[in-house]
């Protein structure tokens, strides 16, 4: 899919979109209880989906209805068929450590992009509980049964692992721990999962800043509503950095989510040339990026975990704002932004295959015009992004392409 845009002004109320990240949780949480679940106000993205259809593989019955899902859950989950986790990173990292309660053997499928992205963690976890851990090109195949015990995982790494664990081991009887080594980043995200895992009645906490403890049980059934998403809603508060007038409704001001940072953060970029970290929201890269890059730009660091996004963000970025003039200088786990040097964009811009590298690039010309190919990308998190952005004034054309 192709989408030109034109210089626009945007103008009207911005509905933020359900949370992927909380969705996620709060679908797992309910397929790990005992009972009638419903979950309100979820977006069926891609991802979404993608968790939706690997929770039926694993025997959860599952209704979807137009503004809610309905699960029943048995608190015992049992491979019933391949997992297709599609190009969902989240639903990868949540369902696998799932598939190691049975004792059953489970295949996981996915994108060939999917399967590029490292999943080391839980083949040195299988290799050190004599699991099987078998991974051919798009597919992953294990086998083991999880018992409750003391774990230990890099802190550094991509907070999806540590929260897959945490939903296996719920599952298993008694007293589990798990011991966080190296800086923790993205702890909110690890905090989302409490949260949610606690509404449903599950008990997880954290014991020590580096140490958690998770009781074995089974979860209580909820009528849980999402809340909105922060780091796509920050798309729509860019518009404001560009001269609109947008108001975004639908944030929970006492949000856990990492991302809500997005409002601090751009006022700095707007008022000078910040250094900031993204150590604990990496989905605010792209749109951080082009926001410095309108303005007088901006150092990033610990951004080595763009890398293995949906695509390699920050080299992305780095590729696209070159097309309007705009220095990026990437380096191992930081990345520099060089203001005073936009101009309209010279090429089409590309997607690059990345939901969020499409959403930012579409706030980008807004202010410059362009076309960007590879749109459709946006399905994985936001389908009505485009119809939201022509709600508030954005000359958007969309043309369909093979």
């Amino acid at each position: 899919m192709q989408v030109k845009i034109q210089p626009s002004i945007a103008r009207g109320i911005a509905q933020a979109p359900p949370s992927k990240s909380m969705a996620h949780r709060y679908l797992i949480a309910a397929a790990l209880s005992n009972g009638k679940s419903v979950i309100s106000d979820v977006e069926y993205s891609q991802d979404i989906l993608a968790t939706i259809d690997c929770l039926r593989a694993l025997g959860v019955e599952i209704t979807c209805e137009e503004n809610r899902i309905i699960l029943v859950g048995t608190g015992k989950l049992k491979p019933q068929g391949v997992l297709d986790c599609r190009e969902s990173g989240s639903t990868l990292r949540f369902m696998l450590p799932l598939c190691l309660l049975s004792g059953e053997t489970a295949m996981l499928k996915g994108s060939a992009r999917l399967m590029e992205r490292p999943l080391s963690v839980y083949e040195n976890l299988c290799n050190e509980q004599g699991f099987v851990f078998q991974q051919s090109g798009d597919t992953v195949t294990v086998c083991g049964c999880l018992k409750n015990g003391n774990y230990e995982l890099n802190g550094s790494i991509s907070s999806q692992f540590i929260s897959g664990l945490i939903f296996a081991l719920l599952m298993c009887e008694g007293k589990s721990t798990l011991y966080l080594t190296e800086k923790i980043e993205s702890r909110s995200y690890i905090d989302l999962t409490i949260q949610a895992l606690n509404q449903f009645g599950f008990r997880v906490s954290w014991e020590a800043q580096d140490l958690l403890q998770i009781i074995g049980g089974c979860g209580k059934p909820q009528e849980r509503t999402v809340e909105g998403d922060y780091s796509n809603a920050a798309f729509f508060d860019a518009l404001n950095l560009l001269g609109g007038s947008v108001e975004v409704i639908g944030l929970n001001e006492d949000s856990l989510q990492g991302d809500r940072i997005y409002s601090d953060y751009f006022i700095e970029i707007s008022q000078g040339t910040p250094t900031l970290s993204l150590a604990d929201c990496p989905d605010l890269a792209p749109i951080l990026m082009a926001m410095a890059a309108v303005f007088h730009g901006a150092r990033f660091t610990d951004t080595a975990r763009l890398k293995i996004k949906e695509s390699d963000r920050g080299a992305a970025m780095a590729k696209e704002l070159k097309k309007c003039g705009v220095r990026v200088d990437l380096f191992d786990n930081e990345i520099i932004v060089y203001g005073g040097m936009l101009a309209a964009p010279t090429e089409t811009f590309d997607g690059h295959n990345d939901h969020r590298i499409v959403m930012s690039m579409a706030v980008l010309c807004a202010k410059l015009g362009g076309t960007i190919e590879g749109a459709q990308a946006v399905a994985k998190s936001f389908p009505r992004f485009f119809e939201q952005l022509k709600g508030l004034g954005i000359e958007v054309d969309i043309f369909e392409t093979e």
